[in-house]
C-alpha cells in the first residue's frame, strides 16, 4: 500500500532541494550496494534496490517529482502503486543508461573505460622495450640505441590501406559512425548499450579493394634503430620516454611513444642505494695500528684515503661527492662510503712469527679500552 512507502527523499538519503547531480550520485551509490547481481540470493538487498530505483525515477523526473512534492505517493496511486516489477514505474525521465552502464562496469569488471568510443582521432599505443647498461653509465649517463619493430605508412596507399585507384568507403554496418548500438534485457528491462563497429573497428570505414604491398593495414613493418640519451643517476628499473615512436594512431590521432626500460648491470664492486655508493676496502693489521695512506677504487678512479691510526675493523669512511648524481638536481651528488675491513694474515714465515710474538711481549701491560670495542645494544 502507498501509505506504508518510505518517504522518496529519504529512501535516497538526500534533501528535498537535492539537484539532479545529487540524486543521481545518492542513487548510483544504492543501486551498487544492493544490486541483486552482487547480492544473489538476498531478499532484503533486493527489496532495497527496488525501492531505490522508484525513488529515483520519480525524483529524476521533474515532472513527476513536482506531483510528489505536492501530493506525495497519493500521487501516482491510480496506477503506479501495485504491480510487479518496479511498481508501475518507468525510467524514460532519467538517465538510467549511464548509471547502469557504471554499475554492471563495477559489477562485471569494465566500467566506462570498456564502452566504445566514437570513431575520432584515437592515440597509438605504446611501445615496449628494454636496454642493459653498465653501473658505471648508468652514474655518468650515456648515449644508446634499440632496435625495433616499427610501423611506417605505406608508400604505395599513403596510409589509407586502399589499392592505389581506390579509395576506404563508409562503412555501411555503422553508417560511418564506428559503433552500433544493441538492446540487453536485463533485471531493469530493455537496456541500451554501444560498442565498437566489428567491421570497420571503429574507424568508420571498410577498404572494399585492399593495398597489395600492405594488405589494407596502411602500414609496414621494418626494422628500425633510434638513439637516445640516458640521463647521469639512472637507476635500475626506471623507463626514458621516446615521443611518437608507439603504434600508428586511428583516423589521425597521434603515434603513442616508446618505453624503453632501462637494465643496469651489478658491478663486482659497488653497490648502490639511491646517490649513494658501498664498496668494502680490505687493509693490513700494520696499516689499521699505525695508519697510513691507501688506494681507494671509486667510480672516477683511484683516490687516496689517509688512515687513521688504530682503525678498528668494519670502520665506515666517507668520500664526499663520489657517489650518483641525483636526477633531479644536476649539481647535487652523492656519496662513497667505504668499509674498512682490517686483515689477518693467514701464513706466515718463522720470522713474521717471531716478529708477532716480540709485539706481543711488548704489548704486555698495555692498558686496552674494552668498553670503546663492546657492540652496543639497540638501546644505546
Amino acid at each position: 500500500m502507498a501509505e506504508s512507502k518510505r518517504d522518496y527523499y529519504e529512501v535516497l538519503g538526500v534533501s528535498k532541494d537535492a539537484d539532479d547531480a545529487a540524486l543521481k550520485k545518492a542513487y548510483r551509490a544504492l543501486a551498487k550496494k544492493y544490486h541483486p547481481d552482487a547480492n544473489p540470493g538476498d531478499k532484503e538487498a533486493e527489496k532495497k534496490f527496488k525501492e531505490a530505483s522508484e525513488a529515483y525515477s520519480v525524483l529524476s523526473d521533474p515532472q513527476k517529482r513536482q506531483q510528489y512534492d505536492q501530493f506525495g505517493h497519493a500521487a501516482f496511486d491510480g496506477g503506479a502503486g501495485g504491480g510487479g516489477g518496479f511498481g508501475g514505474f518507468d525510467f524514460s525521465g532519467a538517465d538510467m543508461g549511464d548509471i547502469f552502464g557504471d554499475i554492471f562496469g563495477d559489477i562485471f569488471g569494465g566500467g566506462r573505460s570498456s564502452r566504445a568510443r566514437s570513431n575520432g582521432p584515437m592515440r597509438g599505443a605504446d611501445v615496449r622495450t628494454s636496454v642493459r647498461i653498465t653501473f658505471e653509465e648508468a652514474v655518468f649517463g650515456c648515449e644508446k640505441e634499440v632496435e625495433i619493430n616499427y610501423k611506417e605508412e605505406c608508400g604505395t596507399c599513403h596510409g589509407t590501406g586502399a589499392k592505389p585507384g581506390t579509395s576506404p568507403q563508409t562503412c555501411p554496418k555503422c553508417n560511418g559512425k564506428g559503433k552500433i548500438m544493441y538492446t540487453q534485457q536485463s533485471f531493469f528491462g530493455t537496456v541500451q548499450n554501444v560498442q565498437t563497429c566489428p567491421d570497420c573497428g571503429g574507424t568508420g570505414k571498410v577498404v572494399k579493394e585492399k593495398c597489395p604491398d600492405c594488405y589494407g593495414t596502411g602500414y609496414k613493418t621494418v626494422r628500425k634503430k633510434f638513439k637516445f640519451s640516458i640521463p647521469a643517476g639512472i637507476d635500475n628499473g626506471r623507463y626514458r620516454r621516446l615521443t611518437g615512436l608507439g603504434e600508428p594512431g586511428v583516423n589521425g590521432g597521434e603515434r603513442g611513444d616508446l618505453l624503453v626500460e632501462i637494465i643496469v648491470s651489478s658491478h663486482p664492486i659497488f653497490k648502490r642505494q639511491d646517490t649513494s655508493i658501498f664498496s668494502t676496502v680490505p687493509i693490513s693489521f700494520t696499516k689499521a695500528a699505525l695508519g697510513g695512506p691507501i688506494r681507494i677504487k671509486t667510480v672516477d678512479g683511484e683516490v687516496e684515503y689517509e688512515v687513521k691510526p688504530g682503525t678498528q675493523t668494519d670502520t665506515r669512511v666517507r668520500l664526499k661527492g663520489k657517489g650518483v648524481p641525483s636526477l633531479n638536481y644536476r649539481n647535487v651528488r652523492g656519496d662513497h662510503y667505504v668499509t674498512l675491513v682490517v686483515q689477518v694474515p693467514e701464513r706466515l714465515t718463522e720470522a713474521q712469527k717471531e716478529a708477532l710474538r716480540k709485539f706481543e711481549d711488548a704489548m704486555e701491560g698495555v692498558t686496552v679500552n674494552e668498553e670503546k670495542h663492546k657492540k652496543k645494544g639497540i638501546f644505546k
